[in-house]
Parts: C-alpha cells; sequence; structure tokens
C-alpha cells in the first residue's frame, strides 16, 4: 500500500515530468518535500516493485530504432530458464508470462512468453530474432506495429488530485 506522499509523488509524475538542470528538486519543491526525498521514494517504489518503471517514452523509429511485440511456445519446464536467458539481453526491453487467447483452437501455437524487442536500428530486429532462437533453440513470432496509437490513460490515485503540473 502506497503512503499518502509516495500517492502523491506517483500521481504527480504521472502527468508530466520537469525538463530543468534539477528535476527532482524542481518536483520536491512543487510537493514540500526535499529533492533527496523524491529521489529516495522513486527509488524504493521501484525496488519494492510499487512502480515497474520510471523514465520517458519516446518514439525510437524518429531516431532510426525498432520495437517490435515477439512471442514464444515456451514448454513449461523451461519458462524460467528461457525468462533468463532473454533478461540478460540488452533488447528485450521486458518480458511476460501470458496465456494465449485460444491455446485449444485447431492449429492454435500456445504463446506464452510475450516480449518487447528494442534496437537502435531497424535493421537489427531479424538479428536479435535469430540470436534469440539460437540460444534457445525455439521459434519466435515477431508482430511489428503496423500503426501507432495515442492512448493516455491516468487513473487517478487519490480523490481529487490532478496529475503533473499544468
Amino acid at each position: 500500500m502506497l503512503s499518502l506522499d509516495d500517492a502523491r509523488l506517483v500521481s504527480f509524475l504521472h502527468g508530466g515530468f520537469p525538463l530543468s538542470d534539477r528535476p527532482f528538486a524542481d518536483v520536491a519543491a512543487l510537493l514540500g518535500r526535499s529533492e533527496d526525498a523524491v529521489i529516495e521514494s522513486l527509488q524504493r517504489l521501484l525496488s519494492q516493485g510499487d512502480l515497474t518503471r520510471f523514465g520517458p517514452l519516446f518514439q525510437i523509429e524518429r531516431a532510426g530504432g525498432r520495437f517490435v511485440l515477439a512471442a514464444m511456445a515456451v514448454p513449461e519446464e523451461r519458462f524460467d530458464e528461457v525468462a533468463k536467458a532473454l533478461d540478460g539481453m540488452p533488447e528485450v526491453a521486458h518480458n511476460y508470462r501470458r496465456e494465449s487467447a485460444h491455446p485449444d483452437q485447431p492449429g492454435a501455437t500456445p504463446l506464452n512468453m510475450w516480449f518487447v524487442l528494442a534496437v537502435e536500428a531497424a535493421d537489427h530486429i531479424e538479428r536479435v530474432i535469430a540470436d534469440i532462437e539460437t540460444a534457445t533453440a525455439l521459434p519466435v513470432y515477431a508482430f511489428p506495429k503496423e500503426r501507432e496509437f495515442f492512448v493516455e490513460l491516468k487513473l487517478p490515485l487519490l480523490a481529487g488530485v490532478t496529475h503533473g503540473p499544468r
């Protein structure tokens, strides 16, 4: 359970982050906290798993890179081994267990490990997929982005508190 101060901090940062020489100090001043307290809170929330990520979102394609959603059908007895192998690859942004929507359909491939590949140059994707297939001896199913949608969902953590500095 988040403390009231942590909930205020997360709520505030959910709507924006100051672009300045000392953004954490700016956030701290607006919330009536110290810069060190803000940084320590974020580090604690990340280490405890209350936050899974803190950082910018950007369009990698504008910089020449590429993101690709991918999946594998991993035998249950190898799931942890394969997850560990993927976790050690710098191109794997994250991976997670997710069962196929209809695994019992005739001809369905029971995809149960999903992950996002991120590469600096678009033409590196095929090499990374081949590296994963070689390392795991399992096929990788790639689902490249066809269209981009921007959906901004902000769920309130505290009643009456708006997100970020606007």
